[in-house]
């Protein structure tokens, strides 16, 4: 928790006030028994009306007093609590924006959620908690213990009993449970993650009729989920009862020991007085309730703060540079002896391949699946970095460029379709915000989806959440187009033509040949159709570069490249 208050920073004067403020409350509270006691053995024993009346005004002026000390103090804590968890989301946010892939893969997309959701939530009523009640629930309890022993010492010692053991109970069960709290929220990740995947995958579910399979495996985890949550929840159940038994033993106690006093101080120790001792005992079992309510509440903060500060504290595995210019290179892209081994694998995704790609020139890549075709245009953006080996764009490591530089000088369209809730203006932007609608028009022409636009009303139509109101093939050509409106020297096409008929995959090959004739493009393909006319075709085979050529060229000399060929085609000769 310590480790996330650096974020309290610009909440100093909350952090005082609102404490301050329930302190305050507090010592109001301390002394309502006393008023009790008096309009008792002053008023009610000597019927003495008009002084019950003007103790009963002064109980409703303190009331009244507390209370807007009580919702001054609630004012603050919200605002400090509030306040905190933005700037700790903000900073979750950021943190999470600044990790490459490979740690995005280590961390997992359910559990950033969770932590950004749930734990956070948890932190937040941990904080605000903590500032109204850590500091007023121990005050009134001893300051209770305190006016008692003033009172009276000898029927006080009940009290003197009771809170040690009460200390024990609630001290106790807090240490025990909040290993525990830290297990549940694992369990919760868990839970997320499968719920996460079905609800992405439902159609895939439905059409493999695994319904119940899934339903089977998220009844177990959930299942192991409860039973922590039975676990934990059966031990902090044990707070309540407990302190109520010790503090209803302490109350017979000091009711046993005070009615003993009367009757043998000859009216020093009086009937209001023992009342007085009463509310004192009532004041403490109320806070401790609130105290050990108080305690859980704050083990399951502690323990979702030291979550979501995990993520703070991880360091990026992968520092950007500062190169925001490329070198002036007759090469686009060179690869030399580059490959990549991805964490916990036990060989390489892609071996140590070299190859040169000048600019302008068009690469096709191709091979079978898991061949390691997304895993080689990867490696340009750097969305990956090379285990060995070096990647140069334009002339220089790509691990010397600024993020931006390097985002700016390389365009890629992913194998999955990725929109977002909003306009199709607002979407077509990302890559350029200051973009006209002329620029906008003229990439989705060449994307060939300018009659998907005017045919859904123009730039302000609403996109759904993940492009849900588009088909595949509609959603592959937007994105492609907005990574053309970026004008990016070198565009990668990863396998995000797959879902268009091989008229309008053609109709798109020909306006990027034609509009595009500076730009290096890399086109990922299944298709042959889609590279044969490529300058060269880089062809995979489990990881290692078998060949590199043109079409004609490797239909001649390159088997994978003819068995995929022949497989198309039948066996027919392709003369384009």
């Amino acid at each position: 928790m310590k480790r996330l208050l650096k974020y309290l920073g610009g909440y100093k004067k909350e952090t005082v006030l609102s404490p301050l403020f329930k302190l305050c409350e507090a010592a109001l509270e301390l002394t309502v028994p006393l008023v009790i006691a008096a309009i008792i053995d002053n008023g009610i024993h000597a019927d003495n009306t008009g002084y019950v009346v003007g103790m009963c005004l002064l109980l409703v002026l303190l009331g009244a007093i507390g209370l807007g000390f009580s919702v001054t103090a609630q004012y603050y804590a919200a605002v400090a609590s509030v306040g905190f968890i933005a700037k700790v989301r903000h900073a979750l946010f950021a943190k999470v924006q600044s990790l490459s892939y490979r740690d995005l893969d280590k961390l997992g997309t359910s559990t950033i959620i969770t932590r950004m959701t749930s734990d956070s939530q948890k932190v937040q009523n941990g904080l605000n908690l903590t500032l109204r009640l850590l500091l007023r629930s121990p005050f009134v309890v001893f300051g209770a213990m305190i006016m008692a022993f003033t009172v009276n010492p000898a029927p006080s010692v009940s009290f003197a009993i009771a809170i040690p053991v009460l200390s024990v109970i609630v001290f106790g069960i807090m240490l025990i449970t909040m290993p525990m709290y830290k297990r549940v929220q694992g369990g919760t990740d868990a839970v997320l993650s499968l719920t996460r995947e079905n609800l992405a995958g439902a159609r895939v579910v439905r059409a493999f009729c695994k319904e119940e399979s899934e339903i089977s495996d998220f009844s177990k985890k959930n299942a192991s989920l409860t039973d922590m949550h039975k676990r934990v929840g059966m031990i902090s159940s044990l707070m309540n009862p407990l302190t109520y038994v010790v503090i209803n033993l302490a109350i017979l106690l000091l009711v046993y020991l005070g009615a003993i006093e009367v009757d043998t101080s000859g009216g020093a120790f009086t009937q209001g007085e023992v009342i007085a001792l009463y509310n004192y005992m009532s004041q403490i079992l109320v806070e401790l309730i609130k105290l050990a309510n108080l305690i859980i509440t704050i083990s399951r903060a502690i323990a979702s703060a030291d979550r979501v500060a995990d993520v703070l504290d991880i360091v990026p595995s992968e520092t950007p540079g500062s190169v925001t210019e490329c070198a002036d290179s007759t090469y686009a892209v060179e690869f030399r002896s580059a490959g990549i081994t991805y964490d916990g694998a036990a060989e390489p995704a892609l071996s140590p391949s070299t190859f040169k790609v000048r600019w302008g020139e068009t690469v096709g890549i191709i091979g079978g699946t898991g061949s390691g075709k997304s895993t080689l245009v990867s490696l340009i953006p750097a969305l990956y970095r090379a285990t060995e080996g070096e990647v140069l764009v334009g002339g220089v490591n790509v691990n010397e460029y600024s993020e931006e530089a390097l985002r700016d000088l390389v365009g890629i369209v992913p194998q999955r379709a990725v929109l977002f809730r909003g306009t199709i203006g607002e979407n077509m932007r990302w890559a350029k915000p200051e973009a006209s609608d002329g620029e906008i028009y003229e990439a989705l022409k060449i994307a060939q989806a300018d009659g998907i636009v005017r045919d859904k009303g123009g730039l302000d139509a609403e996109i759904e959440e993940g492009g849900g109101n588009l088909s595949g093939g509609q959603k592959q050509r937007l994105t492609i187009a907005r990574a053309l409106v970026g004008e990016p020297r070198i565009l990668i096409l990863d396998d995000s033509a797959s879902a268009l008929d091989l008229a309008t995959d053609a109709r798109l090959r020909t306006a990027l040949r034609e509009s595009l004739s500076g730009t290096t493009v890399f086109i990922v393909s299944q298709r042959t159709s889609s590279i044969m006319h490529a300058d060269k075709i880089i062809v995979l085979d489990d990881g290692e570069i078998s060949a590199i050529g043109p079409h004609d060229e490797l239909l001649r000399d390159s088997d994978i490249y003819r068995e995929i060929y022949n497989s198309q085609y039948g066996g027919a000769k392709e003369n384009g």
